[in-house]
């Protein structure tokens, strides 16, 4: 019996058509079960690992790979519960490997204005529902752009691929049913055996992402490929390091590294500034300035994220905790003494740099009384600015933080 694996846009149905072909063929169905896997395999939230496949994404993700962790994670899950005569409704099904023959991969979809229609009849605005399909449809876009750089809806992704606004639920499931008997799709010794190399394979995803590497990895007869994209010191020190990392890995029978496509030797990198912090919040409402601003300091190897006013700012350091906070005192809203005020009292590791062009000796004094780091006024020297952050990010590292 082959798996059926279901990929549905939002509001047009899928939901009813998977259990439908559950039922037609009697098989069983599986969908929150890999959340639910997913989170516990990784000391997660359910919600975490929902949100690494449909976002909004993790802030400091450049540094902390949190994505990266929760995907190896939900891929190790759905190795560990996919099996023949399943249906398995949801996004993770792109992580399946292209060469298990045995699967049936279809997508069910309609127009956004049909999708809309639906959740208006359910008594949604009109407005607000084709605000609610077109935020949904971004995010699948991004996830499948994430895995395998195409669309949601592209048609090589798939075997068969059903328009709901001209099929009903019905005739669509009879379509999967019908599909899912074909001969092809019977399982072979081969499809077993790369079923077993997708379950290696992935448990050796999670042991080198828990390790600290965050490449792709392939797997062939229990043999696992590392292939690097991007900078490494030393691709034979890297697989000797993946070797340590995946010698407790049931089935793995051998471990090498190798040059992906995109590959570039270390001669072409700058060196980096490892005395600047790694996670830094610029917040701002001046949008031009902080958007400069951004733009010098990624010279400096520093990718910040960005705040427009306090509540924004507030909200994001409840989710992940920057190293450096750079800090207007004059925003709408909450102000920057505010902020302050509440950083130090609930995250008092964060160290904070107010830069203000509208304060004064009685804001300084303010600001350095609630613990702030540094008060500079605008318009800064950026070299001033670098190096007010850098020596933050020492106090950091000299208490034992920072560098996460």
């Amino acid at each position: 019996m082959p798996v059926v694996s279901v990929f549905s846009a939002e509001f047009c149905h899928g939901d009813e058509v998977a259990r439908r072909v559950a039922e037609g063929l009697g098989y069983g169905i599986l969908s929150a079960e890999v959340i639910e896997r997913a989170a516990q395999r990784s000391n997660a939230m359910p919600g975490d690992i929902v949100r690494a496949m449909l976002g909004p994404a993790f802030v400091f993700n450049k540094f902390t790979h949190r994505r990266e962790r929760y995907v190896a994670h939900i891929r190790a899950a759905l190795a560990e519960l996919l099996h023949d005569g399943v249906v398995y409704l949801g996004p993770a099904g792109h992580l399946i490997p292209r060469d298990l023959r045995d699967v049936l991969r279809v997508c069910i979809l309609a127009d956004p204005a049909y999708r809309a229609a639906e959740l208006s009849q359910r008594g949604m605005d009109a407005k607000e529902a084709g605000h609610a399909v077109r935020e949904v449809d971004v995010r699948l876009a991004d996830w499948t752009q994430y895995l395998l750089g195409l669309p949601p809806w592209d048609r090589s992704l798939y075997d068969v691929k059903i328009p709901m606004n001209a099929t009903s639920v019905e005739a669509a499931a009879k379509l999967v049913c019908d599909s899912a008997t074909r001969e092809a799709l019977a399982p072979t010794d081969e499809s077993r055996r790369a079923a077993a190399d997708f379950r290696i394979g992935a448990e050796a995803s999670v042991a080198l992402v828990e390790a600290g590497y965050y490449h792709k990895v392939e797997c062939a007869g229990g043999a696992i490929t590392v292939v690097v994209d991007e900078y490494v010191l030393s691709l034979d020190r890297l697989e000797g390091e993946a070797k340590k990392a995946l010698s407790g890995v049931a089935g793995v029978t051998g471990v090498k590294a190798r040059a992906g496509a995109h590959y570039r030797p270390p001669a072409v990198f700058a060196p980096v500034d490892f005395e600047m912090p790694s996670k830094v919040l610029l917040v701002d409402d001046e949008k031009d300035f902080v958007l400069t601003l951004s733009e010098r300091l990624e010279m400096r190897d520093v990718s910040p994220a960005i705040a427009l006013d306090g509540e924004q700012a507030l909200k994001i350091l409840d989710e992940e905790e920057p190293d450096v906070i750079v800090l207007d005192l004059k925003m709408p809203g909450i102000d920057g003494i505010e902020v302050l005020r509440k950083v130090k009292a609930g995250h008092p590791a964060v160290e904070v740099i107010i830069l203000t062009g509208h304060g004064n000796e009685k804001d300084r004094e303010v600001c350095m009384q609630l613990g702030a780091f540094a008060y500079l006024q605008k318009p800064v020297n950026i070299e001033t600015l670098s190096k007010a952050m850098k020596d933050a990010y020492e106090k950091i590292r000299l208490r034992g933080g920072g560098g996460s």
